[in-house]
């Protein structure tokens, strides 16, 4: 199941790109052989100013046809680390052969777009910036393919 995350604004070098990387390549190893992955990252960037909307349009054209798609919203379900391994394998179980993880830009999700998702996770109560949401979701994908894989990575 290849794995997207589409995102809105532009991310450029710096620590978040660096942690964002390292770990998207560890997923990519260890999620192979359980047909997880690759992961890659879609950024779109509204510049004509039309808000969620506007964003909503640019996500929706990232999103592969017929993904799942599970939105990153502060309304959205908090689960532990191994629930959303499980989350992932269920997906991939059901025949998915694409998953769309989507973060809005910083007025959130547009409202249509949250009610068309398949799942809305949120990392907490607290809001946090969205370049390290995008960490944040990166480190806990390669989190999940170790928790499947029974890896080391996790501990309880």
């Amino acid at each position: 199941m290849k794995v997207q995350i589409c995102a809105v604004g532009r991310l450029r070098a710096g620590p978040e790109k660096a942690l964002i990387d390292d770990y998207l390549i560890r997923f990519d190893r260890t999620g192979r052989a359980l047909s997880l992955g690759p992961a890659v990252v879609s950024e779109v960037d509204d510049r004509k100013g039309g808000g969620m909307a506007g964003e909503a349009v640019l996500l929706r054209r990232a999103i592969p046809a017929g993904a799942a798609v599970c939105i990153l919203d502060e309304r959205g379900t908090v689960e532990g680390s191994p629930a959303f391994a499980r989350r992932l394998e269920a997906w991939r179980d059901a025949g998915r052969s694409d998953l769309a993880f989507v973060i809005g830009g910083a007025d959130g999700i547009d409202p249509a777009l949250r009610a068309d998702a398949d799942h809305a996770l949120s990392f907490g109560a607290m809001v946090w910036p969205h370049m390290l949401v995008r960490v944040m979701l990166a480190e806990q994908l390669y989190r999940a393919a170790s928790i499947l894989s029974g890896g080391p990575y996790h501990r309880v």
